[in-house]
């Protein structure tokens, strides 16, 4: 049986990396709600009392999936996954209740990043408009400053990676989702990492608390 591993984090903190790179260390699934919802946008869901049929229909309306909704869509998932990294769920408490009626957790790792370091990290993404190539200004820049290494196109700055949205998505996180951390805090369970390392360094730790 494969370990069933959630990792929790602000954004920007590097659940995505690191939940990728732990996925294909232990040969597990990657489950997160973003890819489980694009999965299953045709599922029927008429039986559940909602606005809409599907949640396709959400999705293209840009309003927020129902909690019971994505529920059960992650349920799913998980059912059928042989091990898997959680990430991106829960994003609040009452689906943290829903999550332990669905399944046991081998490890619960927080990934801790200051606000100020999630900002840098953040609003120094850069995007290439043309084939989606990603960068960094620190971490991860062009050969060529502002220039996409892929296609030579003029690299810019999303909307929501700049400092006033990105201030707001940490805001609108730390309101929904610290009580996430703390349920599992005082639940004895939480493993706290220092997410402000090198990513090898990250994942080493990570690692450690997998394997204990």
């Amino acid at each position: 049986m494969g370990k069933h591993i959630l990792l929790l984090g602000p954004p920007g903190a590097g659940k995505g990396t690191q939940s990728k790179r732990l996925a294909d260390e232990f040969g597990l699934e990657h489950v997160t709600t973003g890819d489980a919802l694009r999965a299953n946008k045709g599922m029927d869901i008429s039986g559940m009392d909602t606005e809409y049929d599907t949640p396709g229909e959400y999705m293209d309306a840009g309003e927020l999936v129902p909690d019971e909704v994505v529920n059960a869509i992650v349920e799913e998932a998980l059912s059928s996954a042989d091990g898997y990294v959680l990430d991106g769920y829960p994003r609040n408490l009452e689906q943290a209740e829903e999550l332990s009626g669905m399944t046991d957790l081998d490890a619960v790792v927080y990934l801790s990043v200051d606000d100020d370091e999630l900002v840098d990290r953040l609003t120094g993404r850069r995007v290439c408009p043309e084939c989606g190539a990603s960068y960094h200004v620190e971490f991860e820049p062009p050969a060529e400053e502002g220039v996409c290494d892929e296609c030579g196109t003029e690299l810019v700055q999303r909307e929501d990676d700049t400092e006033s949205t990105v201030r707001e998505r940490l805001r609108v996180y730390q309101e929904n989702t610290e009580p996430v951390v703390e349920h599992y805090r005082e639940e004895g369970v939480l493993v706290e990492i220092d997410g402000e390392g090198t990513p090898d360094a990250v994942f080493e730790s990570i690692v450690d608390v997998v394997d204990a």
